[in-house]
């Protein structure tokens, strides 16, 4: 809390506002440089309100007349910037997830902590990043659908067939899931906007090495040859170019996964 003094009177005198705050009278030049003469009241007498006692104003009649005589002042203390926040008043709070959190921990742990600790009549809300962060949240899981529902329909268009897509769209799963597991083990990890990124990119890579397989073995089955010994055949020869496809991958996103800063 700082101290406000409201004083109700304005200084009209030149002496008065000089003995209270400061006035430029003139300028000089010596040394080949400028100085501004300020005249201003020592500063033991003006260290507070009581030294408003002291300072003499001049009346109509041309006497001086302490400003003690003309006016009353009280000390009161408020806030010295009142925010606003949806016309109530607010107090704004700053902070950062600690290290191992991710924003979302953090937001739900403040939440968390409102809910326990604020009185009848308080209420609490997010804005700036945090707002946007909690009301595009709930979309992260129509995002995915749709990335996986746009890659089912290009797959169908390239192949002309529903049932080769589904075909490809079987090792989705697979790839999700082990990267969730990997986000939840390792505290190192964070469950931010990268991490989901970088799970719409498997998306893509699975599809990819399932393709190899499906393609192929496709291929066999239109040719004649039996559905079992078809995919046999298929994931026995797809295997090398799938493997060199993922560590290519992988050793292309080692930079990133070791880097810090920015």
């Amino acid at each position: 809390m700082k101290s406000r003094f409201e004083i109700g009177f304005n200084f009209t005198s030149q002496s008065g506002s000089a003995a209270a705050g400061e006035i430029a009278v003139n300028d000089f030049t010596r040394y080949g440089r400028n100085f501004r003469v300020v005249t201003q009241a020592d500063t033991a007498y003006r260290a507070g309100i009581d030294d408003l006692e002291q300072y003499y104003v001049q009346s109509t009649g041309g006497e001086s007349v302490p400003l003690s005589a003309l006016i009353s002042y009280e000390v009161v203390e408020n806030a010295p910037v009142i925010s606003h926040y949806n016309l109530f008043r607010s107090a704004e709070i700053n902070g950062d997830a600690a290290s191992g959190y991710s924003s979302g921990q953090a937001l739900a742990a403040l939440e968390e902590v409102a809910t326990e600790v604020l009185p009848a009549g308080y209420g609490y809300d997010f804005s700036g990043l945090s707002r946007e962060e909690l009301s595009s949240g709930n979309s992260t899981i129509l995002i995915f659908g749709l990335a996986i529902v746009l890659v089912s329909l290009l797959l169908a268009a390239l192949y002309e067939s529903w049932s080769v897509p589904f075909s490809v769209l079987l090792a989705l799963p697979l790839v999700a899931f082990g990267a969730i597991i990997a986000l939840h083990l390792l505290p190192s990890l964070d469950n931010n906007i990268y991490a989901q990124i970088g799970l719409i990119t498997l998306i893509g890579l699975a599809a990819k090495n399932a393709i190899l397989i499906v393609e192929f073995a496709k291929e066999r089955v239109d040719a004649g040859m039996p559905l079992l010994q078809a995919t046999l055949e298929a994931v026995k020869l797809r295997l090398r170019p799938i493997v060199m496809t993922s560590l290519a991958f992988i050793l292309g996103v080692v930079p990133l996964a070791i880097s810090s800063g920015a």
